[in-house]
């Protein structure tokens, strides 16, 4: 099969290096020509995936009607917020028939549209798959068994996607829940956010657990108000990418977290770094999605105050803990 692969950072190079070994022909879009070039003669993306050997057939190259030319599946994995400006710079190119996969986490802060939607506003009619679930690029790039969910209102596009994708190191599940598996993957960037803070500040394992299980309340609270299904979040999309991205070595946003529980500030935190932390976008679009949906978020509601209001973050855990007592579950 024919694949083009939309973003060539640490996600979308793992990506189309795993379609390549699965024998596609996989054409890869990026925006810098430094990464084109090393793709194509070196085999290597130094700048996002540094250290290892990508297959020898995976194209790559920066003018969008070439990668996407005669393309039956297209798989965008660029940051969320450059998402539509990419979508619609090569709307023009991409087949009628292909169907289209979206690997970029977030929820676009003016619009608060959601990825798959922000792809059919640009896009038009297809058959559209969100792909999500616990997987550090690195550790895809390195073979290690990785499981993650293809999701769409489609079979026939859910299908697809997996059966590109699988592999003997990397298992892909099917699901209908488009809006829960996309809602998790960008939701536990805000907590893993979150649960650097509180590893920033010196807290440790209990802290840790309570954060990620009521930062979980929080993104089934809100992926329900939106029409998700409560139970998608206690898979991998849910439960098993917010393990991941709260407490893995790799994890970017947790990182960026730890940095600023440290006392540094959001700019600081920020500086100097190749790769982006959604996390810190996607709070500010989360929160104002549940705002708009009347649904509490007290998690996001501090993360938002400790990188945008001055909310010293060695505060805000006594602040979260001295809130009114209540029920685990909801009524």
């Amino acid at each position: 099969m024919r694949c083009a692969v939309m973003g060539a950072g640490a996600w979308g190079t793992a990506l189309a290096d795993l379609l390549a070994a699965n024998g596609h022909a996989v054409h890869l879009w990026a925006f810098e020509r430094d990464v084109v070039a090393a793709i194509n003669d070196t085999h290597q993306n130094p700048l996002f995936l540094p250290g290892f050997a990508l297959d020898a057939r995976l194209k790559a190259d920066t003018d969008q009607s070439e990668v996407l030319s005669g393309a039956e599946l297209v798989i965008y994995a660029t940051p969320s917020q450059h998402l539509r400006g990419i979508a619609r710079a090569g709307a023009a190119h991409v087949p009628k028939s292909a169907v289209v996969a979206v690997a970029s986490k977030g929820i676009e802060e003016k619009t608060l549209a959601l990825m798959s939607d922000v792809v059919v506003q640009e896009l038009g009619r297809h058959e559209v798959v969100a792909v999500s679930g616990p997987s550090f690029a690195a550790e895809v790039a390195a073979k290690q068994p990785t499981a993650i969910v293809a999701a769409s209102a489609s079979a026939h596009g859910a299908r697809l996607t997996q059966e590109a994708l699988s592999s003997a190191a990397f298992r892909v599940y099917t699901h209908d829940d488009l809006i829960g598996v996309e809602l998790g993957g960008a939701l536990k960037n805000v907590m893993a956010v979150a649960s650097g803070i509180v590893e920033g500040v010196g807290l440790e394992n209990n802290s840790r657990a309570a954060l990620i299980t009521r930062g979980l309340a929080e993104m089934t609270r809100l992926g329900v108000a939106l029409g998700a299904r409560g139970s998608t979040f206690a898979g991998l999309a849910g439960i098993g990418d917010l393990v991941l991205t709260c407490t893995g070595a790799l994890s970017r946003n947790r990182a960026v977290g730890v940095e600023i529980g440290q006392g540094k500030t959001l700019e600081q935190a920020l500086a100097g770094k190749t790769t982006v932390a959604e996390g810190v976008f996607t709070s500010r679009s989360a929160l104002a999605l549940a705002e708009r949906e009347g649904v509490e978020m007290p998690i996001v509601k501090m993360v938002n105050r400790i990188l945008f209001e001055g909310l010293l973050a060695r505060k805000a855990v006594p602040e979260l803990m001295a809130r009114g007592l209540r029920a685990e579950q909801d009524a």
